[in-house]
């Protein structure tokens, strides 16, 4: 008996090339199939890595997407990175930001190629009108899942509301992530602790400076070379927070305006693809290094803005815990929780108004919804079907 039950606990136990070969698998699926930008993207991950893997709880995913949300660099890619690791491992950190990174950047790789082949990008509006609501329906049950575990009193209900309100006002992301966190965790403590009288806390946010220097002026094209281009995307992704709207006053004021190796229009071309590809939005740099560099430009520019992801999260890992374990520390990650759910669902208002422009596109957003819920379905199944959709759509248009 004695000797069955190892049997039997190494059979329970994945073994560490099986969670390698789990994790490159999961990540480059969802490398893949991740439309939508990075609410979708974090979205699938939890349905994928606490709903139907149970790799972590989900206080933990909820933890580990708060501290994405306060080191620079793609949210996303870095949620992937540290759910690798979680799994497999320091190689599993490597194998689950690269395999999510690089499905991504082939696919926009490509239509780089034929933007300069042609001069324009290929039409892909019958696709995005079918998957785009599915992606709709995968947030609204990530944020319904995720609220659940988040939103436990009136208070944090009442604070993530005022989250939404001041992102669609145009409240600066930054601003309210660390205010949010900062307002938020530092009043619950101090309650806690029993050190203010009772009374309410002002609801205040401290407002901070813009991303980029304003009225920069336009210089003059400066001669291209692969290592400045491989350095200026190595500082973006040191520094840049945020969504791809950010990176876009980032990299303007960098390429556009400072080097002057780009236009705006080629700016805003190689944003709309990052956006509407699967993956992470920084593939934006894949597009730009071709642009500008061909092939080696494009892989240069790749590795320099999404570097920075994987040394921030090893950095920050041997701390990680500690934030949960100290009152002040964790009551500011609980406040950033509230404010990166209040921000998913800002995403996800101004998604619908795009993505929902029809009775047909209602249908399909509301249909995904109720399959999720009630048969847990993999979403990249809905995201298929939603694609077909558009293609019927449009080939009966």
């Amino acid at each position: 008996m004695s000797s069955s039950e190892p049997a039997a606990a190494d059979m329970a136990a994945p073994s560490h090339k099986s969670r390698l070969l789990e994790v490159t698998g999961v990540f480059l699926r969802l490398g893949f199939t991740a439309f939508g930008g990075p609410a979708a993207a974090i979205a699938m991950m939890h349905q994928e890595m606490v709903q139907r893997r149970k790799w972590v709880s989900p206080q933990q995913f909820i933890d580990l997407l708060g501290i994405a949300n306060v080191i620079p660099g793609p949210t996303s890619t870095e949620l992937a990175i540290y759910l690798g690791y979680l799994r497999a491992g320091w190689l599993g950190l490597l194998l689950g930001g690269v395999c999510f990174i690089t499905p991504a950047m082939l696919i926009v790789l490509a239509l780089a190629w034929a933007y300069v082949a042609y001069g324009q990008l290929p039409q892909a509006a019958w696709l995005f009108y079918g998957i785009q609501p599915v992606v709709v329906a995968i947030i609204a049950q990530a944020i319904w899942n995720l609220g659940r575990v988040i939103l436990k009193t009136n208070w944090a209900v009442a604070a993530g509301v005022a989250v939404v309100a001041l992102y669609l006002l145009g409240v600066n992301v930054l601003a309210l992530l660390f205010g949010a966190g900062l307002l938020i965790g530092v009043s619950r403590w101090l309650l806690l602790q029993k050190r203010v009288a009772r009374g309410s806390v002002g609801a205040f946010f401290l407002p901070l400076a813009g991303a980029v220097a304003p009225g920069a002026l336009a210089a003059a094209a400066a001669p291209f070379s692969l290592g400045l281009l491989f350095l200026t995307f190595l500082k973006v992704g040191s520094v840049v927070y945020g969504s791809g709207y950010v990176l876009l006053a980032f990299l303007r004021t960098d390429l556009v305006q400072g080097l002057g190796w780009l236009t705006d229009r080629q700016l805003l071309d190689a944003i709309a693809v990052g956006q509407f590809t699967p993956g992470p939005v920084f593939t934006t740099a894949t597009f730009i290094g071709y642009v500008v560099g061909g092939l080696p430009g494009a892989l240069l520019a790749t590795v320099g803005i999404f570097l920075p992801s994987f040394v921030f999260v090893a950095l920050i890992h041997p701390f990680a815990a500690r934030l949960r374990r100290a009152p002040l520390t964790s009551a500011v990650l609980d406040g950033i929780n509230i404010a990166a759910l209040g921000l998913m669902a800002g995403v996800l208002l101004q998604l619908g108004q795009n993505a929902l422009i029809d009775p047909i596109t209602w249908v399909v957003a509301l249909a995904a919804l109720a399959i999720l819920v009630r048969f847990r379905m993999n979403s990249v199944w809905l995201i298929i079907a939603g694609a077909l959709i558009g293609m019927i759509r449009f080939a009966l248009h």
